[in-house]
This record gives structure tokens, sequence and C-alpha cells, in this order.
């Protein structure tokens, strides 16, 4: 199973036809593949931290602002990479414990501390990958 970011919106149901026709992938399907073997998380990775401003606020500490996050009940899926970077720049910017959201510096940090589950219930594609997972694993 293939898990990329989408790194745009997706239009259509189909990762593989995503893939395809995205400006600068151009993938095309392996031979007997299915769209059950590829998903598609959101359009970048720091799209699932959105789903937990817990952890967020936790991890930069002091002056963190979850006020410049979108809120919680926003659909993750649809928010466009440069406003999940600029929103997390932002909320992060004025934090005396840890620099400003950079990717290179926090997001895997991040990725390991924040709630699977609210990350499930946040994104209908993640939901969609461990469920999928899960009964492969099964198989």
């Amino acid at each position: 199973m293939l898990l990329v970011d989408s790194e745009d919106a997706i239009v259509g149901r189909s990762p593989w036809r995503h893939l395809l026709n995205r400006t600068g992938d151009h993938w095309e399907s392996p031979p007997n593949a299915s769209d059950d073997d590829c998903h598609l998380m959101v359009q970048c990775m720091e799209s699932w931290f959105l789903t937990d401003h817990a952890t967020l606020a936790t991890f930069f500490g002091q002056g963190f602002n979850p006020a410049k996050l979108p809120h919680p009940s926003r659909d993750i899926e649809s928010i466009s990479k440069n406003s999940v970077y600029q929103a997390l720049a932002e909320s992060s910017g004025a934090c005396k414990t840890k620099a400003p959201y950079g990717k290179g510096e926090h997001s895997f940090k991040l990725l390991a501390r924040i709630d699977p589950r609210q990350v499930i219930a946040g994104s209908p594609r993640a939901a969609h990958f461990v469920t999928t997972l899960k009964t492969r694993m099964r198989g």
C-alpha cells in the first residue's frame, strides 16, 4: 500500500487518477493495483496536526496561539498546504520555548505526538486508510 500527500485539492475519488493527472507527479498505477492500494493523506502531512490543538499547545508551550489555527470543525482535507503552513507559523510565532513551526525542525516530532484517534476522526481519508490497513493485516 502506498500512502502519500495529495499535494493539492483532490479531484474525483480515484487516488491513482489524482496522481496521474497532478502536475509534477504523472504517476501511473502499477499493474493490478486498485484504488485501495493507494491512499492520499491530505494536502500535506501537517494538516493532520490541525486535528490535535492540545498537543500543538503542549509541544510549543508558552506563547502558542491556537486562535491562529483553523477551527477544529473545519475539513482539514480541504485546507491548502500554504494555509496549513501559515497557520502553524502564525500560531507558534510568539512561542517562548520553541522557534516558530518549521517542517525540518518540528514535523516528525509532532507526528509522533498527535493523537491518531483525532486524526482518524478529523480526516475521512485517514480513517479509510486505517480501516483498509487493519483489514489487510487480518487478511
